[in-house]
């Protein structure tokens, strides 16, 4: 059993690597969801919608996020009203959001309805939210404080990070399934995240962080940041404004205390030593997944750390 801990791009590329060399059946994946936002009436999911049309190979590449070959139609009719749309969401994308929110109006939980937005896709792994209570990552700037996905998508990541607040977090606790996939697992990956706002976040659900410090399994982690920058998205102003270092060490410093491997990229094989003496061991390797050939290598290099 392998159980993974996810959110966005990074993670979605090396879960495809994954379920490629290993029986999907046997994977877990604990998603974060404090991007979860509600549009339109709507309660989107993004981060579990990108491990799923990921999983299911059905997602945009190009773009990292949504359907392959979506149709925009919708979102230019709501411009004619609203007069601006922010948020981009395709037509057969949309299908998703409004299967899930009607479930989770009848009373289901997200992790149930989850399970069978995997299942109409096809998808073999199992995908869990990391809480199916709300918990909503909310950036604090000069402007205010700003749900993260207006911070990252409306304003394009562009403001000062002062701080990061997680709304709802003290009275969070993991969905059904989390801790056990932690527990059980012979394996638990650290997908190459934003240590802040995706790894950090499932790490603030009270239990989470306490199963993996219990748990036997070999514990590996990848860095999201190679050479002092984020390989997409903003982390790197993230870890600045909470004060930490942007370098594969500074996220290596909020994993330290249950990971048991790290891996970084060859760029940064000078951060070794140093990471090391966290008490953790460092392997070196290519991190970036620019092809389908990058994601199975690096899943392989993975598991077999």
């Amino acid at each position: 059993m392998i159980t993974a801990l996810a959110g966005g791009v990074g993670a979605a590329k090396l879960l495809v690597g994954i379920a490629k060399i290993a029986d999907p059946r046997d994977l877990t994946v604990i998603v974060n969801t404090g991007d979860d936002i509600e549009l339109h009436g709507l309660h989107i999911s993004p981060d579990l919608d990108i491990a799923a049309y990921s999983l299911a190979d059905i997602v945009n590449t190009k773009k990292g996020w949504g359907i392959r070959g979506d149709t925009f139609a919708c979102l230019d009719s709501l411009r004619r009203f609203t007069g601006s749309e922010w948020f981009n969401l395709g037509d057969r994308d949309l299908a998703t959001h409004i299967y899930r929110t009607n479930l989770l109006k009848r009373g289901e939980t997200l992790t149930e309805v989850t399970a069978r937005i995997c299942a109409a896709l096809g998808v073999e792994a199992t995908i869990l939210p990391m809480t199916d209570d709300k918990l909503e990552t909310r950036i604090v700037t000069k402007e205010g404080k700003m749900h993260f996905e207006e911070y990252l998508v409306k304003r394009g990541g562009k403001d000062e990070v002062l701080g990061v607040e997680l709304f709802g977090a003290e009275n969070a606790r993991p969905a059904k399934g989390v801790v056990k996939a932690i527990e059980s697992a012979e394996a638990i990956v650290v997908c190459p995240s934003n240590p802040v706002v995706s790894i950090g976040t499932i790490l603030s659900v009270k239990g989470i962080r306490d199963a993996l410090k219990r748990s036997k399994a070999r514990k590996v982690g990848v860095s999201p940041i190679v050479a002092g920058s984020p390989v997409k998205g903003p982390a790197d102003k993230l870890l600045r404004g909470l004060g930490r270092e942007v370098s594969c060490f500074g996220v290596a410093e909020l994993y330290a205390d249950f990971l048991d491997v790290f891996i970084i990229d060859n760029v940064d094989c000078s951060e070794k030593k140093r990471i090391e003496r966290l008490g953790m061991k460092v392997k070196v390797t290519n991190t970036l997944m620019q092809s389908f050939g990058d994601k199975v290598r690096l899943a392989k290099f993975v598991l077999e750390a």
